[in-house]
Parts: structure tokens; sequence; C-alpha cells
């Protein structure tokens, strides 16, 4: 399981664009978001968390390092 922070999601469409970009890299990912939070939890077999990040932060999200 990864877990990241990450800030400037604020609404559903947030979760689903956080989601596509997770599924770029790993269509088979598990995607839990919980805005509250700020966290987005992944469970994927291959993907690497520098990978994860960089889809997110390329979707236009800040992901704590």
């Amino acid at each position: 399981m990864i877990s990241l922070n990450v800030t400037g999601m604020s609404c559903n469409h947030c979760v689903a664009a956080v989601k596509k970009a997770v599924a770029d890299v790993d269509p088979a990912a598990e995607v839990a978001i919980d805005l509250d939070a700020g966290r987005v939890d992944i469970a994927s077999a291959t993907a690497e968390k520098a990978a994860l990040s960089q889809a997110i932060e390329d979707a236009g999200y800040e992901v704590a390092k």
C-alpha cells in the first residue's frame, strides 16, 4: 500500500482526475481517496511511489515529499 498526502483536491472532479492519473501508471491499481484528510491510498503490485506521485502532480495536484 502506498499512501500519499495530496493537496489541491476538493471535489469529485479532483477524485476522478487523481484516479485517472493513477490508472495511467497502473490500470489495475486500487485507489482510495479521503478528500478531508488529503490522502490517497494506492494498492498496486507494479507501480512505484515516484511514478504515482509524478502522475498525480502532472494532473495538477501537489504531493507532499
